[in-house]
């Protein structure tokens, strides 16, 4: 049950990144369906619908950061 040092870091740098997860893939779709609105003038059609694909997109890698792990607890 003991995780000798080198896997403990691993999991806290992996960890670490959930917290900046989110925003930049919010901002990430943001800035994408800004542009796309402004290049197609569908304003703000676009924004919406990829603000929405950036939110889904840090639930994913949440759940790909804290799958495993959570796996191995249960072993």
């Amino acid at each position: 049950m003991n995780d000798n040092p080198v896997e403990q870091k691993r999991k806290l740098a992996a960890y670490s990144t959930v917290g900046l997860m989110f925003p930049v893939s919010i901002a990430v779709g943001l800035a994408i369906g800004y542009f796309l609105d402004l290049w197609f003038h569908t304003s703000p059609y676009l924004l919406i619908i990829f603000t929405l694909y950036g939110i889904a997109g840090g639930f994913v890698n949440l759940i790909r950061v804290t799958g495993p792990n959570k796996k191995k607890k249960e072993e």
